[in-house]
Order: structure tokens, then C-alpha cells, then sequence
């Protein structure tokens, strides 16, 4: 798979394959640190900051005595092999992508997990731990929905007048879901739903249109607020 987005596509029968594949379980694509993404053109969402260019050079060396990336004599462009080459590719034709933050979960859980649907009924699912290891997978979409869900607050329906701010700052657990989407000119649209827990309640917050950076008790349930999620990605 070469590493420029606008190059990168997936055999249309090795697809179907794949899609079959995943039909009788879900297909570990391995995992790799933030300097390996980045070394092969990891897109910029994955991206919190750019990495040390001495820690690139470092990932470079090591996927290359793996390899997971080399050049064809006489050319200078960047072949990216194996199981990292259709990870990268699938994040490249991916035009959703659900990214969830969660706050309180155990160091030696996922904090951060990222969900990539494609077209064909399947989604490439990225899980992220406190060292920063992301581990990727290709799942049936309903599949990867539903693991999300359990990572996430839940709970009885939150009051339509909650404070944001207050109820944010007593919640032992809490949650970021962003859902972006990127149309075939490359601009960018995102919405935020933001989870709190309490108790047994779990209260859900927008942005208000009126004030972007204000958030706003929604008054949502879990089927509502997974709906308003699944919806806002295409998927619904």
C-alpha cells in the first residue's frame, strides 16, 4: 500500500475477501506505536502531536527490519506491507470517524477508542492505551457499536436542566464522543456528545448551537444518545 492518501486503495476482490473474513470473526491487524503511524502517514486524527523525529527515525528502523515498509529499486515512493499497509489504507478510505475519550478506566485498560465504518458493513476499530500502543482489528460495524457502548457512562435518563459544568466536575467517570466526517473536498464536520456519570444517572451533554463552546444538558437516554451518535456517523 503506498503511504499518499490519494494513492492508497485496496484490490476490490482482496475486499471482499476481507469482508468474508471478518463475517467469521473479527481480524487482529496488530499493534503499533504513534511513531509507526506517523512514519507511514497515520492520518491526522489519530494525531495528538507529532512525535519526536528522533523517535520516528527509530520507528522507521524497526519497521523496516520488520518488514512492514520498503522501496522498489529505483523508486522513491513508500510501500507499506502487511497488516499495517490495510490498517493504513482502511483509515485512509474512511470518510467517518467516531473517536471516544473516557476518563476513570483502568491503566491497564483502553482510554481511548476510535471507530473507522466502512461501506461494506465492517469498521476498523483502534484501541489506545496509556502507553500510547494502538491496536487496531476489522469488526462487523453492529459488532464494534456495541463494545463501545460498554466502555462508555450509562445509566437512567439526566435532568434537562443539569449543569454542565457542575456535574462534570463531581463525575468519577466521563466521556468525549466525537463524531467527524469529511466530505470528497476534505472539509471537516464535527459534533461532540459528552457522557457523565452519576450514580445510576447519565447525563448527556451537546454543544448549544447558539454558543458552540457551551455545553447544554440534552435530556437523552442510552438508545437515545447511541442513536443521535450512530446517526451523526452515517450509520444509522
Amino acid at each position: 500500500m503506498s503511504s499518499q492518501a490519494n494513492r492508497v486503495g485496496i484490490p476490490e476482490h482482496s475486499l471482499e475477501a476481507l469482508v468474508e473474513l471478518v463475517d467469521t470473526g473479527p481480524v487482529p491487524l496488530g499493534g503499533y506505536t504513534l511513531a509507526e503511524i506517523y512514519a507511514v502517514g497515520g492520518i491526522a486524527h489519530l494525531l495528538e502531536q507529532e512525535p519526536d523525529p528522533a523517535l520516528v527515525a527509530e520507528a522507521v528502523r524497526s519497521l523496516v527490519a520488520r518488514n512492514l515498509i520498503t522501496t522498489e529499486a529505483g523508486s522513491d515512493e513508500l510501500e507499506i506491507r502487511g497488516d499495517l499497509g490495510l490498517a493504513t489504507a482502511l483509515q485512509h478510505r474512511a470518510r467517518t470517524v467516531i473517536d471516544a475519550r473516557v476518563t476513570g478506566s483502568e491503566p491497564d485498560h483502553p482510554w481511548r477508542f476510535i471507530l473507522m465504518p466502512q461501506p461494506d458493513g465492517v469498521t476498523l476499530e483502534v484501541l489506545i492505551d496509556a502507553l500510547g500502543i494502538h491496536f487496531y482489528s476489522l469488526r462487523k460495524t453492529d459488532d464494534t457499536y456495541d463494545r463501545l457502548w460498554e466502555r462508555l457512562p450509562s445509566g437512567d435518563r439526566g435532568a434537562e436542566d443539569a449543569d454542565a459544568d457542575a456535574v462534570l466536575e463531581a463525575s468519577p467517570q466521563k466521556a468525549l464522543v466525537s463524531v467527524s466526517t469529511w466530505n470528497d473536498a476534505g472539509d471537516r464536520d464535527t459534533s461532540d456528545v459528552v457522557l457523565a456519570q452519576d450514580g445510576d444517572t447519565c447525563h448527556v451533554f451537546v454543544r448549544s448551537e447558539q454558543d458552540p463552546a457551551k455545553l447544554v444538558a440534552a435530556g437523552m437516554d442510552n438508545d437515545e444518545w447511541r442513536d443521535l451518535v450512530k446517526r451523526s456517523a452515517g450509520t444509522q
